[in-house]
């Protein structure tokens, strides 16, 4: 049809159009060029086995000999006999297609644990996480356990406790002297994924108060950065003991931490200003003094940046927590 066409006086350009397909096409049919490259067409692979062999390796698989083999054992011993069907990947491919691909083993199931839920925080009092430690004893193998709330958007500890065992009770009675007798109200908590986070009386009082529960995954501990890091710097500080006498001397040692972190430690990831005065709203104040303070300094000495412009110390706007994506 496009060469009558053309013999007619019309353009190829013209006729390909008409007929829908594209000038370059035309162009390979007439060099013989006829398989269909299209993106989804069926196309011939040569080196996809015929269903033949497919049959031929259920069939090996199924009989009494390798039954009760894994597809890398059978395939070593066909070898061993001199027979060769195909590759191990192969052998798992056909046996998923035919549905002969099951977990057979006496252990567990390996299970895949999604990622907890984004969370955001703009505020103070939005989202709190939260997590226990050890805190070894003088006794070798005995630990004291430290309970401790963070808020992520200050850094604040709201809460905290030390026990000489990890129990859901002791879970549910903190969150009940922080959240219920401080009148506190947050939006979301996240957790590890230990068996005193999911108590059924933790996890009821969390619901009657309207909070949004997430967990880490297992062995998963960049889903709980927050906490992780905060007892790293309660655990790397100089004056940690590294073990402790007796139950008290854990809680005074964890009460002087507590007010030290939350009054004097000035936090990297808010500025380099105490939790307290990022909870205050005293931040603005403190980075208003330095950008004063260092555009002074840059009129005074503008030869030391050059024409790199002059830092700014801006108040933190946005937390996130498990970004659903990293940039």
């Amino acid at each position: 049809m496009i060469e009558e066409a053309h013999s007619n006086g019309a353009r190829y350009t013209k006729a390909c159009e008409v007929v829908g397909i594209s000038l370059r096409t035309l162009q390979r049919w007439k060099r013989g060029e006829l398989q269909d490259q299209r993106k989804g067409s069926k196309k011939r692979v040569v080196r996809k086995i015929s269903f033949d062999i497919r049959d031929a390796i259920i069939e090996q698989c199924n009989n009494k000999r390798f039954r009760d083999q894994n597809p890398y054992e059978i395939v070593a011993l066909l070898l061993n006999d001199g027979c060769y069907l195909a590759s191990v990947r192969t052998f798992y491919r056909v046996l998923k297609e035919r549905n002969q691909q099951h977990h057979r083993s006496n252990l567990r199931v390996p299970s895949r644990h999604a990622k907890p839920p984004e969370q955001k925080a703009t505020a103070s009092n939005q989202v709190y996480t939260w997590d226990i430690t050890y805190m070894a004893r003088t006794v070798k193998g005995l630990f004291f356990y430290a309970y401790v709330i963070m808020d992520i958007f200050d850094k604040n500890i709201i809460g905290w406790a030390v026990h000489e065992e990890e129990s859901g009770r002791h879970s549910r009675d903190l969150f009940d002297r922080t959240l219920k007798g401080r009148k506190i109200t947050i939006r979301a908590l996240h957790a590890d994924n230990g068996s005193p986070m999911k108590g059924i009386t933790l996890m009821a009082l969390l619901q009657e108060l309207k909070v949004e529960v997430s967990h880490s995954r297992p062995r998963t501990s960049n889903d709980n950065p927050f906490s992780e890091s905060l007892f790293k710097t309660m655990k790397y500080r100089v004056n940690y003991p590294g073990r402790f006498e007796n139950l008290e001397h854990a809680r005074q040692w964890l009460a002087l931490f507590v007010h030290w972190y939350n009054t004097e430690h000035l936090h990297s990831s808010i500025g380099y200003i105490t939790p307290e005065q990022m909870r205050t709203g005293r931040a603005a104040g403190i980075f208003e003094q330095r950008n004063a303070t260092m555009c002074q300094a840059h009129t005074q000495y503008p030869e030391r940046w050059g024409s790199r412009s002059v830092k700014q110390w801006n108040v933190l706007r946005e937390v996130v927590l498990n970004p659903d994506r990293v940039d």
